[in-house]
């Protein structure tokens, strides 16, 4: 299956009634990459949380997710459709596992009631994701991001991406802090979403994450708008000269 998975056209972004994202256009197709760079306050992320239904944001314009609109469904429901946002910084959750809220969301996904062989289906994925990324089975027992490194909060949005299997996934700067093995292992599981047929939206400030997982398409967004789009060669402009240029 190939063609053409979201459409994201003329989305603006306000939060507190100041307008941050001014007109949005980009198209991505399955199997496809996109990076979203810039410089720190270029609405970047803000255009995220607009895309994901963040209700401190208030997105106009149309996103359509395989033809259906998600600006007007609540959080939830996009993400019941196929749409994952992967944060910066993720929150922490006390009193809850990470197998807990893994198996929340996957029932749910999946309109799954509680039984044995249910139960099964679960811990079977469960065990094929801590087994890509090199967890013990251990780390399940952690609450949701209490008392975690940088490196194993972003573990936990990887299991999620794993197990959720998003057609559309958000990564917002994931690769902030992160060393080269971590950075290997978020290009790991990027790539998987990739074959699996979804398509990523990367938002990042450096190129680094790019030896991990290249983009089909870059997009340069100074100010709230998107000023530069390309191919790969951008992404060595944006390494020698920075983003002044655009």
């Amino acid at each position: 299956m190939s063609g053409q998975l979201a459409k994201i056209e003329n989305v603006y972004v306000k939060r507190e009634g100041k307008e941050i994202v001014k007109g949005i256009s980009l198209e991505v197709n399955r199997k496809e990459v996109h990076a979203i760079m810039g410089p720190n306050g270029s609405g970047k992320s803000t255009l995220a949380y607009g895309l994901a239904g963040h209700p401190y944001y208030e997105a106009t314009g149309s996103f359509l997710l395989e033809g259906e609109e998600m600006l007007t469904k609540k959080p939830e429901e996009r993400a019941l459709k196929g749409l994952f946002l992967a944060f910066q910084q993720p929150i922490s959750i006390e009193g809850l596992s990470i197998l807990k809220l893994l198996k929340k969301a996957y029932y749910t996904k999946h309109k799954l009631k509680e039984s044995l062989e249910n139960y099964k289906k679960f811990r079977k994925e469960v065990e094929k994701a801590i087994e890509f990324l090199g967890l013990k089975e251990e780390f399940l027992k952690r609450e949701v991001n209490v008392n975690l490194s940088g490196g194993e909060k972003k573990k936990i949005e990887l299991l999620q991406m794993l197990i959720l299997k998003p057609k559309l996934a958000i990564i917002d700067e994931i690769d902030s802090g992160l060393d080269v093995d971590s950075l290997k292992l978020v290009g790991k599981v990027l790539n998987k979403i990739k074959e699996e047929n979804g398509g990523l939206i990367i938002i990042t400030h450096y190129t680094r994450i790019f030896s991990s997982i290249q983009p089909d398409r870059i997009h340069v967004m100074k100010k709230g708008r998107i000023v530069k789009t390309g191919d790969y060669s951008l992404a060595e402009i944006i390494d020698r000269e920075g983003y002044k240029v655009f």
